[in-house]
């Protein structure tokens, strides 16, 4: 199953959203786009994995395990207020709900975007998530 429309699928059940699919995938796909129609899942990835607190859950996303959670206010971080607040409008739901939405999905839709690790190799560069993990200590000491 694509990985866009699977992720609209979840965010429509967990929100109980009434607009139609197309919206909700629409919606996902502009924030979680790469501008031409596809998702940029790797700079997702990248971006949680720089931002510390993020990176042992995101790196429980990229293996086989159980998946790491997240919480709405670290959605609402790695996204932006105003950019999570235009995906909420579209959708008919308050920023909150949006961020709780997607703190549920997103764990999903990466999951099943890297089986086999395949993103965890691209967004790594062929170092290990202790190595990446080290570095971004590193600027904080």
């Amino acid at each position: 199953m694509d990985i866009l429309k699977m992720g609209a699928e979840l965010l429509s059940q967990k929100l109980g959203l009434s607009v139609d699919a197309d919206t909700v995938q629409g919606a996902l796909g502009g924030l979680l786009g790469d501008g031409e129609g596809g998702l940029d899942l790797k700079a997702i990835v990248s971006n949680m994995m720089a931002s510390g607190g993020l990176a042992s859950a995101v790196t429980s996303w990229l293996g086989d395990g159980d998946n790491s959670p997240i919480d709405a206010g670290a959605v609402t971080s790695l996204f932006g207020e105003s950019k999570l607040s235009d995906f909420a409008g579209k959708l008919g739901v308050d920023t909150e709900s949006a961020a709780g939405g997607l703190a549920d999905v997103l764990p999903q839709m990466i999951d099943k975007s890297s089986s086999g690790g395949g993103l965890l190799d691209s967004v790594l560069g062929g170092k290990s998530s202790g190595d990446l993990l080290n570095a971004a200590k590193s600027f904080f000491n």
